[in-house]
């Protein structure tokens, strides 16, 4: 009974903590700007925009279906999440290190919370989501039921991330610069911009390029949830573009993997982030 009453309140004192930070951070992620949250989904509407003017329409680069404008947006959105997620998430022991010093709560609190902040505003986009698809008559499936575990698989991947960036940012300030950088070169190298269904259908090296893509757990996922949500004809996922089940089953590992190791490395060295700060 004393295991478990201490147990509770533990856990009742950091979800009341996390609850409290995640409340500050959305409302001052958006303080002073005239149109508050409404940020969160013209940030990606915008940039869908320009993506879709200049790649779609000038260059001509599409899946050759209807649905191609809601498959970019919602790679856009999804991607955003993943870089808000981290790039909050990194700065966010450093940000809060007045608060970890005076009050005593987990480290670990700070970076989920900056990650969940992230996770109401891809809430906000994918609504936005829903209604574009539902004004450009997509016809949902029985397969939309896997969303929520694309999403959480999505949600893992960006955490572990977070997690093991927020530690070295602690020591080496030069990891934000670094992962500015990152960002950009997974964005194009990844198949959020282009139709992935175009690069395998090259067949020879592209085709092969095309399917190693998929073992990015990023792409994996998003590709995930495009299939699942949107077009599960034209498509690509890892799936169905893999036979050997290793191969089907290396993003999800790998990204199991990444979450235990940045978990593992943020709590080794949590202890030392006042001290270094």
């Amino acid at each position: 009974m004393n295991i478990s009453k201490k147990l509770h309140d533990k856990f009742e004192y950091s979800m009341t903590v996390l609850r409290a930070l995640v409340k500050t951070d959305f409302k001052m992620r958006y303080q002073g700007s005239f149109l508050g949250v409404a940020w969160s989904v013209l940030k990606p509407l915008m940039l869908f925009a320009v993506m879709y003017a200049v790649f779609a329409r000038f260059l001509r680069m599409s899946d050759g279906t209807p649905t191609y404008p809601v498959v970019l947006l919602v790679g856009i959105s999804s991607w955003q999440f993943c870089t808000e997620t981290i790039g909050i998430g990194l700065r966010s022991v450093v940000d809060r290190g007045d608060l970890l010093r005076k009050v005593h709560f987990p480290n670990y609190i700070v970076v989920v919370s900056a990650s969940v902040g992230s996770l109401i505003s891809l809430g906000i986009n994918y609504i936005v989501v829903l209604l574009f698809a539902l004004f450009m008559r997509v016809e949902f499936t029985w397969r939309v039921l896997w969303l929520p575990l694309n999403v959480l698989e999505l949600y893992a991947i960006s955490l572990a991330v977070a997690f093991i960036f927020a530690t070295c940012y602690v020591y080496f300030r030069d990891i934000s610069h670094i992962w500015e950088v990152l960002q950009q070169i997974i964005f194009y190298a990844m198949p959020i911009i282009y139709p992935l269904s175009d690069v395998i259908n090259r067949g020879g090296i592209y085709a092969k390029f095309g399917r190693l893509e998929l073992l990015n757990p990023f792409a994996q996922t998003i590709q995930d949830i495009r299939h699942n949500l949107i077009a599960p004809q034209t498509q690509p996922t890892v799936w169905n573009s893999f036979h050997f089940w290793g191969a089907k089953a290396f993003p999800l590992v790998l990204t199991v993997v990444l979450l235990w190791f940045g978990v593992y490395l943020f709590r080794r060295n949590s202890s030392k982030f006042a001290e270094v700060m």
